[in-house]
């Protein structure tokens, strides 16, 4: 790592909210892949919208900013976020299947 280099974090996202069924996962592959985070999106069995995401401290903020807003059709009440582990072979950012 040089000096210009900054280090990679690994953050957990939660959002709560009207979050299914109004494109939420498209719009964050869509926003992860502009920043340049590496991760994945799903649908949980509860109605909300997990996140992992790969990225330095600066992108992370930028896509929980974006995860506050959401995409137009959606309602977001809350966004939980925790550290996370590093998924070691995580290169891009991609949906997976709900649940």
């Amino acid at each position: 790592m040089t000096s210009t280099d900054k280090p990679i974090e690994a953050r957990r996202f939660v959002v709560r909210g009207r979050v299914q069924g109004v494109g939420f996962r498209w719009f964050v592959e869509r926003e992860a892949h502009i920043l340049g985070i590496a991760g994945w999106v799903r649908n949980n069995s509860d109605g909300s919208v997990e996140v992992l995401a790969h990225g330095t401290r600066d992108q992370l903020l930028g896509l929980r900013s974006r995860l506050r807003q959401g995409p137009r059709a959606a309602r977001v009440d809350a966004v939980e976020e925790s550290d996370a582990r590093p998924v070691a072979g995580i290169a891009s950012f991609r949906i997976e299947g709900a649940w």
